[in-house]
């Protein structure tokens, strides 16, 4: 793409023009989008600035600043067009955030949206895993370059996702020799401890997630049989116990509902040759009322020892329906304005709740 940026003044304001050839080897609509579909997120961004296209060329006009950021997002897009991988309207959003915040000041990293969304991680049946924001970019640099990463932010911001992609990397590169991945069987407000069943059959549905992404990321069929060579673990945090786990990865997923206890008890399993990455959402704890989160805890015990990162992740990097990310800054605001947790009063019940119980 060749800009040739040019400026006029009118008696209103100073005003800018920017032109963008698009070469000829990427067809209009993979910059433009099905329907013009990722040209209306640009323009919704930009309201003030007038967006042209006429053949392969693209014209700005606007505010200076406008038009500088419009020229840089059509530059990124098209390098990540270059590696072949193509655009959504989702990429295009972030990647005019990650501009924004860069010209604002607010960014506190030198990374560019094309860096962030052409990084890959894992290919699997057609489909390549590859972080989709900064904080996630980074999330997963720290791990390869730490010994113990905690990942710690709010539902659908890819956490143990991430994670599970990096173990199935590391195993497939033979950095380990197997993967293991636990889970405290806390209950989410439900009660599933009366279902019938075998132990494993108990615990299942504490452990179906991790099932799930393992799903998305290996062939199925081998699942069973790297299950059944121990290449690949499922358990419960209570089976960690005891244990030292040599050349492996270890992924603790939902650590907000571990106890202090459990959580260095998990810690002091970490053997030779191994990783451990720990994700949680410290806003959704199922924990009895009273109890401590661990996860809570180890921030203020381990924070700045070398070789253990805390990867901090928030409702910009939800990469679910766009709602959830909105959900999620609700609850935030309506926690901060009343002093509750999830909306409900800390510890689990209301102050009314609370002064019935005295007695009981």
């Amino acid at each position: 793409m060749t800009q040739t940026p040019t400026a006029h003044t009118t008696p209103a304001q100073e005003q800018a023009r920017a032109q963008f050839t698009v070469p000829a080897q990427h067809p209009m609509v993979t910059v433009l989008g099905s329907g013009d579909s990722l040209l209306r997120v640009i323009e919704k961004a930009f309201p003030a600035a007038d967006i042209h296209v006429r053949g392969n060329e693209i014209s700005a006009v606007g505010d200076p600043s406008d038009v500088a950021l419009i020229s840089r997002v059509f530059d990124e897009m098209m390098l990540v067009l270059r590696t072949g991988q193509p655009m959504t309207e989702d990429a295009v959003e972030r990647s005019i955030a990650m501009l924004k915040a860069s010209e604002n000041g607010t960014s506190d990293g030198p990374e560019t949206p094309a860096q962030v969304l052409t990084q890959n991680i894992l290919s699997s049946r057609g489909r390549t895993i590859r972080p989709k924001t900064l904080n996630q970019k980074r999330y997963v640099d720290a791990i390869d370059k730490h010994t113990i990463v905690f990942g710690i932010g709010p539902a659908g911001t890819g956490k143990t996702y991430l994670a599970m992609a990096k173990a199935v990397q590391a195993l497939q590169s033979k950095q380990v020799n197997r993967i293991i991945l636990t889970r405290p069987a806390v209950e989410a407000g439900e009660r599933l401890g009366f279902l019938p069943g075998t132990l494993y059959e108990k615990i299942d549905p504490y452990l179906r997630p991790l099932y799930d992404a393992l799903h998305d990321m290996l062939d199925p069929d081998s699942i069973p049989r790297l299950m059944a060579a121990g290449t690949i673990e499922v358990a419960p945090l209570a089976y960690m116990r005891g244990r030292t786990l040599n050349d492996a990865f270890i992924i603790l997923d939902e650590a907000q509902n571990t106890s202090p206890e459990q959580m260095k008890m998990f810690l002091t399993r970490l053997g030779f040759d191994s990783k451990i990455v720990i994700t949680g959402d410290v806003t959704q704890v199922d924990l009895p009322g009273g109890t401590k989160s661990g996860l809570r805890q180890v921030q203020e015990i381990l924070e700045g020892v070398e070789d253990v990162h805390f990867s901090r992740l928030s409702s910009h990097d939800v990469v679910r329906h766009r709602l959830v990310g909105r959900i999620v800054d609700a609850y935030e605001e309506y926690d901060s304005k009343h002093g509750t947790e999830n909306g409900t009063h800390k510890g689990g019940r209301g102050k009314s709740g609370a002064k019935g119980t005295k007695g009981k």
